[in-house]
């Protein structure tokens, strides 16, 4: 099965170079580029490609806002963003935006094709950059796993929170208290080894607990800033 590809970017040499790698690949098949937000629509909307590569910082129309839009007008598309931003919050807001994969450009080659494929599979993918600046004690394959002794409670407080739900609407919804939920929060953190409550939600979104656009999604205020008790 061969892999519709479409290219956004405001720099044609990156194109360029993307569609020259991309055509190595026997199962991939790059069928149209775009140089910013309001071209790809079009473009997008004329071929709707398998997956669609995209740089978030572009001129004109925000990154974010160009994958929010693809995500709801082309839901069986997906979007892998290749960019020179490794910010927690270009990340965060990217994924929340319906993005299911990340790579950094200083990223190896290999790790494009990764994502697409991985990407076009069905999957999610965050390069081997981001995940190590966010879980430098993960294991080797990138992939963080529900395997770090979380009990079911912690699973389930974890994917509301994921999903938007403020630390009183799981204490509502598992009648305990809303301190007994900021204690799970905090144990999580504590077994996945990290400090910071915006890990919690790209692990939520390495094992599918959060959806992107098809999800109700916490404020991003919330999720980049440590002193809301109420967000990750």
């Amino acid at each position: 099965m061969v892999v519709s590809i479409m290219l956004v970017d405001d720099h044609a040499v990156v194109r360029s170079g993307l569609r020259l790698l991309l055509a190595a690949e026997p199962d991939f098949q790059v069928v149209g580029e775009a140089g910013n937000g309001q071209e790809a629509a079009l473009v997008a909307e004329s071929l709707l490609p398998d997956i669609i590569v995209l740089e978030l910082i572009m001129k004109g129309i925000n990154g974010v806002e160009v994958t929010r839009n693809l995500c709801k007008k082309h839901p069986n598309t997906g979007i892998v963003v290749f960019s020179l931003s490794g910010s927690e919050h270009n990340v965060i807001e990217a994924l929340r935006a319906g993005a299911r994969g990340y790579v950094l450009k200083d990223s190896h080659h290999k790790e494009v094709v990764e994502a697409i494929r991985k990407v076009a599979a069905g999957g999610r993918y965050l390069c081997s950059g981001l995940m190590e600046q966010l879980f430098p004690n993960r294991k080797s394959d990138n992939t963080l796993r529900l395997d770090h002794g979380l009990t079911a409670r912690e699973r389930d407080v974890l994917r509301l929170s994921a999903q938007g739900s403020t630390c009183m609407e799981v204490a509502s919804l598992f009648g305990i208290s809303r301190r007994t939920v900021e204690t799970h929060r905090a144990n999580i953190l504590h077994k996945l080894g990290q400090s910071r409550p915006a890990s919690l939600y790209i692990y939520a979104f390495q094992n599918g607990m959060v959806n992107g656009t098809n999800s109700s999604m916490m404020n991003s205020e919330a999720v980049v800033h440590h002193g809301n008790s109420d967000g990750i």
